[in-house]
C-alpha cells in the first residue's frame, strides 16, 4: 500500500528508524503513535495525543487508532496460527 502511494523501497526498508528519516512531521507523529500503540498501548499519553491533534482532526486520530488496532489484530492472529504473509500473486 505504501508503495502505491509513492513511498520508495529504501524508506520502507528503514522504517524501523523512522525518527531519523526525512519524513514530514505528521507522518512521524502517526508512526510514533502506531509504534507506541503496538508496543505498549498503556503508554499512549496525553502528550502524544496533543502531537497527533496538531496535525490531525479527531476523526483522523480515531481512524488511525482503528487501523493500527486492526493490523495488530491481524499480526497477532497470524502469529498464533503461524500463518506467513503472502506476496502479491502468491497463493
Amino acid at each position: 500500500m505504501a508503495r502505491r502511494h509513492g513511498w520508495p523501497d529504501t524508506t520502507l526498508q528503514q522504517l524501523e528508524k523512522f525518527e531519523e528519516l526525512e519524513l514530514e512531521e505528521p507522518v512521524k507523529v502517526a508512526l510514533r503513535f502506531a509504534e507506541r500503540m503496538t508496543r505498549d498501548s498503556n503508554r499512549v499519553d496525553d502528550a502524544l495525543f496533543q502531537q497527533l491533534r496538531a496535525h490531525y482532526n479527531e476523526a483522523a486520530v480515531v481512524e488511525l487508532a482503528a487501523v493500527v488496532g486492526l493490523f495488530n489484530y491481524f499480526n497477532r492472529f497470524n502469529n498464533a496460527f503461524q500463518i506467513e504473509p503472502t506476496r502479491p500473486g502468491d497463493r
